[in-house]
């Protein structure tokens, strides 16, 4: 009944006009992500609502599904947003669509109104240009990559079951109930000053009105709406976002600054003192407060974390398990619910919170009022709890350009030669590797701490690339440069997004 969908197309073309385009790359580890008109248009967004909802019914064995609906705020989310309702609707499913919404609200609602089927348009943190969708049909877990062949296979193939029984609801109401949920009503709770940055991102419609609710003061910082972007673009990892919400502290003398990126699932967090505390640092900081209540428990770190939640004496002093794992809110997500983790940590700033702290699913704001709680319960500042910690040096994460195509081959190349390095006991940056962890790249530890990182990005035709040194910052970047040295070696690596 329907065409396969094209590939690629000119988009000043009768063809791109009234065929579906979806570049098949756009179907990644977890969720999806295409360029605008370049690789998805409206009738392919149309087709993955029938594909996604093909894959629901075929799952849960029902014919008219239900699903959460929701997107973020970019020029193009509400028109990608309602073909992809539409190819829902084809498919049979009962669409609730909840506007307008960050993508924890999108999870939120899943857990209050009780459908374990969500579709979030979001491209999160990525540039302007991107379009993307997050998909779950288990809460609170998102699409692992089997889920994501599976639908590929279907929309790629045209394999869909339709059957036009679908219906359409538009929930109104969400914003109050997850507002009500997520404070449990403590108003100025918190004798702090905060600053909110937004990056004109989608939670500038919750994350003021929350934080200006607990808070007993606050500091707005782009929090107007503004699909354009026009400060920089709202990532609580890139340098730009992270001094300018440094800079807004300081000028303002506040206690704390909490940065959120494009669709509120992830939290940078500045000290007073104006410093970017890295989230897996963090982390650790709220690992060590919970570690407290929980002995015996276990917590979950992405691949790119900090080596310090291994000789932490607080979290071995609990008996606490850390489990290292593969970077990805989707891996993290399912992996903390298998192995009954408390909490896991990414050190992108996705932050998971198990019962009795949160729902398992990954929330900007759920994050900055975990850490307003540490605060309160401790005294202490942000910045002492940070300052408690063992001092490390670890870079940021850099990112150099590599195509979809090939970044998986020259990872599983390069982790080959680390692992031949390991078993040849040859030394990196003069020192000995001690073990290698392999579930998500090449994670290589080096005698006296620290450690370097090569992975493929989930999300963008990237690389990913983190060192960490105990010992100085010029170890740190004697890793790095031992790195750098073997990418060097393939040509389709591109430059790196910053340098040490």
């Amino acid at each position: 009944m329907f065409e396969k969908p094209l590939k690629n197309c000119n988009t000043f073309t009768q063809e791109y006009q009234d065929r579906a385009l979806i570049n098949p790359l756009g179907f990644r580890e977890y969720d999806a992500r295409w360029l605008i008109e370049e690789q998805l248009n409206l009738t392919g967004a149309f087709y993955v609502g029938m594909g996604l909802g093909t894959l629901l019914k075929r799952h849960h064995k029902i014919n008219n599904p239900p699903i959460i609906v929701g997107h973020d705020y970019r020029q193009y989310s509400q028109s990608i947003k309602m073909a992809l309702v539409n190819g829902l609707i084809k498919a049979g499913c009962v669409v609730n669509d909840i506007g307008l919404c960050t993508t924890p609200m999108a999870y939120f609602a899943q857990a209050h109104y009780a459908i374990q089927n969500v579709a979030m348009v979001t491209a999160s943190h990525n540039e302007n240009g991107w379009t993307g969708i997050k998909m779950g049909l288990q809460f609170p877990l998102t699409f692992s990559p089997d889920n994501m062949s599976a639908l590929k296979d279907i929309v790629m193939n045209a394999d869909f079951d339709c059957d036009d029984s679908g219906k359409y609801i538009l929930l109104k109401d969400l914003a109050q109930h997850y507002k009500q949920d997520i404070t449990q009503a403590k108003q100025n709770d918190y004798n702090i000053k905060a600053v909110i940055a937004c990056g004109n991102g989608t939670p500038a419609i919750i994350a003021p009105d929350i934080l200006h609710y607990v808070c007993t003061d606050s500091v707005e910082r782009h929090c107007e709406l503004n699909y354009h972007f026009p400060h920089y673009n709202p990532n609580p990892e890139d340098l730009e976002m992270l001094t300018d919400v440094s800079q807004t502290v300081k000028k303002h003398k506040a206690d704390i600054g909490f940065a959120f990126d494009g669709d509120g699932d992830r939290c940078g967090i500045i000290d007073e003192n104006g410093r970017a505390i890295f989230a897996d640092k963090i982390g650790l900081i709220i690992a060590r407060n919970m570690a407290l209540d929980n002995k015996n428990t276990k917590f979950i770190v992405d691949v790119k974390s900090t080596g310090l939640f291994l000789t932490d004496e607080i979290l071995k002093q609990q008996n606490c398990e850390i489990v290292y794992w593969k970077t990805g809110h989707s891996h993290i997500k399912s992996h903390c619910k298998a192995i009954n983790a408390i909490a896991a940590f990414e050190k992108s700033g996705h932050y998971f919170f198990n019962p009795p702290y949160g729902y398992g699913y990954d929330d900007g704001l759920k994050t900055a009022l975990v850490v307003l709680d540490i605060i309160k319960q401790t005294g202490k500042s942000i910045g002492e709890l940070y300052d408690e910690l063992p001092v490390t040096y670890i870079s940021p994460t850099m990112s150099p350009y590599c195509p979809d195509d090939k970044k998986y081959a020259i990872v599983e190349e390069i982790t080959q030669i680390y692992t031949k390095r390991f078993n040849n006991k040859e030394k990196v940056a003069g020192r000995t590797i001690t073990d290698i962890l392999t579930v998500n790249g090449i994670r290589f530890n080096l005698e006296g701490g620290g450690f370097g990182l090569v992975r493929a990005s989930s999300n963008k035709p990237e690389l990913v690339i983190v060192t960490e040194d105990c010992q100085s910052q010029q170890g740190m970047k004697d890793i790095f440069m031992d790195i750098e040295k073997v990418l060097s070696c393939f040509s389709e690596i591109g430059e790196f997004n910053q340098k040490l």
